[in-house]
């Protein structure tokens, strides 16, 4: 385990800049056009890439709006659920041996639907369920999907319930991923449940394997990291990673910070707010790094040397709703409207201790509970720490930006509490794009 404790804003000097706003002139970030698509009548929560242009988004309209990346223009609108999409996922699979990709939503109707976006048909409905679906989960090898709320449904390419599991408690499945061997890891309040698919010719049965109650609080974030290795976050910062085979702890890191001390009628407040920054929000992974959204701020961990990278305590105004890591950047966008780009970068000299009033410390290695001795007062130096530079901020939301997709060259897609679709572009990509297009005119008009 690694514990640590982050201390007071000036002690980060050592490995952040205290300044946020980088102005107009961001000449690492490309993304220098954009357009707005409308469509959404309350708040857009989630975006599903099908293919290389298209996508998909829903939210509390319960709408599923199909679009093209490329020209904003919306294909079609799924219609059919009667309340919020509480969750949506895409499907491929293969059939006559050609590659289908269907789209498969949750709302709090209770309903389950399979929409055909190639047609924008709903091609099948499940409407008695006992509860709604709070989580999806696309086992492509056995050509089946789950789905968890109080109950975890196994369900087959056309939506036809193979197995079904009922949950005797107030705590659902909140999250769920795959592991080797068909085992299935899934954050139920404060534990994760392992699940086992037994598969005897076309049954399938579920079993409960194990119950894993390591967390103090209630999880938020349940990621796979790669073939060996899932990650899972909690409400009061614990950042657990699991051996995907034997389902053992490879490392426990408690992220938590100290205050200045504030006068006693703020106490309440303060601690209030302890609560909700330290929490995990969310975390993606590139098989080797993972990046944590705890509160308003970013921490960046090597999972395999076991050891923080990098972070910046506060890298938003508000709490971060979504982050994507790449190799050496990352992205993050926040309740407070904005997206923001990082660049990890070499510190240029060692990181300097810091006074005792302003910083905690990096403790020793071991389960916080089992942690004996008093703090270290000076943070060790940590071969490899990096600083977190903000490189980019993408502003056009007036909302709360609830998550990004990426489509690479193509452009990047956020949405927002503001009901509204943005599509950000590489200004001079689409330039070069739009000049190749007039030339490509003028030849077939025999101009040039």
């Amino acid at each position: 385990m690694l514990r640590w404790i982050l201390g007071g804003r000036e002690a980060q000097g050592t490995v952040e800049s205290a300044a946020l706003f980088i102005g107009e002139e961001q000449p690492k970030n490309c993304f220098t056009e954009m357009q707005v698509l409308k469509g959404h009548f309350d708040i857009v929560r989630f975006l599903v890439q099908i293919d290389d242009l298209r996508f998909a988004s829903a939210g509390d309209d319960g709408l599923v709006l199909i679009w093209n990346v490329e020209t904003g223009e919306c294909l079609f609108a799924l219609r059919g659920h009667t309340q919020q999409i509480t969750a949506m996922t895409s499907y491929t699979f293969i059939r006559g041996g050609t590659a289908h990709t269907a789209l498969i939503t949750a709302s709090s109707d209770r309903t389950l639907s399979l929409w055909d976006p190639d047609s924008g048909n709903r091609v099948q409905n499940i409407s008695d369920l006992q509860s709604s679906v709070k989580c999806l989960l696309v086992l492509a090898h056995l050509d089946v999907w789950l789905s968890g709320g109080n109950e975890l449904c196994v369900w087959n390419r056309d939506l036809e319930l193979r197995c079904k599991m009922v949950h005797h408690s107030d705590a659902g499945i909140s999250a769920m991923v795959e592991l080797p061997k068909n085992f299935i890891a899934a954050a139920m309040d404060k534990e994760i449940v392992i699940f086992k698919l037994n598969l005897s010719g076309s049954d399938i049965a579920v079993m409960a394997m194990r119950h894993l109650a390591d967390h103090q609080d209630t999880i938020r974030s349940l990621i796979h990291i790669n073939d060996r290795l899932f990650a899972s976050g909690s409400h009061i910062g614990e950042l657990i990673i699991w051996d995907s085979v034997d389902w053992t702890i490879q490392a426990y890191e408690h992220i938590l910070w100290e205050e200045p001390a504030r006068d006693s009628q703020s106490e309440f407040k303060l601690n209030h707010q302890k609560q909700i920054e330290r929490s995990i929000q969310h975390m993606s992974s590139d098989g080797e790094y993972i990046v944590a959204a705890v509160g308003s701020g970013l921490y960046v961990y090597n999972v395999l040397m076991k050891s923080v990278v990098a972070y910046r305590r506060t890298a938003h105004d508000s709490n971060i709703l979504h982050t994507m890591l790449q190799r050496d950047s990352l992205m993050s966008c926040s309740e407070d409207g904005s997206v923001r780009m990082w660049e990890l970068q070499d510190l240029p000299l060692p990181a300097e201790p810091a006074s005792s009033g302003f910083f905690g410390m990096f403790g020793t290695f071991g389960r916080s509970s089992k942690q004996t001795g008093p703090p270290a007062k000076k943070i060790p130096e940590v071969p490899g720490l990096r600083s977190l530079e903000l490189i980019g901020d993408l502003i056009g939301h007036s909302g709360a930006v609830q998550m990004f997709l990426s489509f690479k060259e193509k452009g990047l897609v956020t949405c927002s509490t503001d009901q509204l679709l943005i599509v950000w572009k590489d200004g001079e990509l689409q330039s070069q794009l739009r000049s190749l297009a007039v030339f490509q005119k003028l030849e077939e008009n025999q101009g040039l």
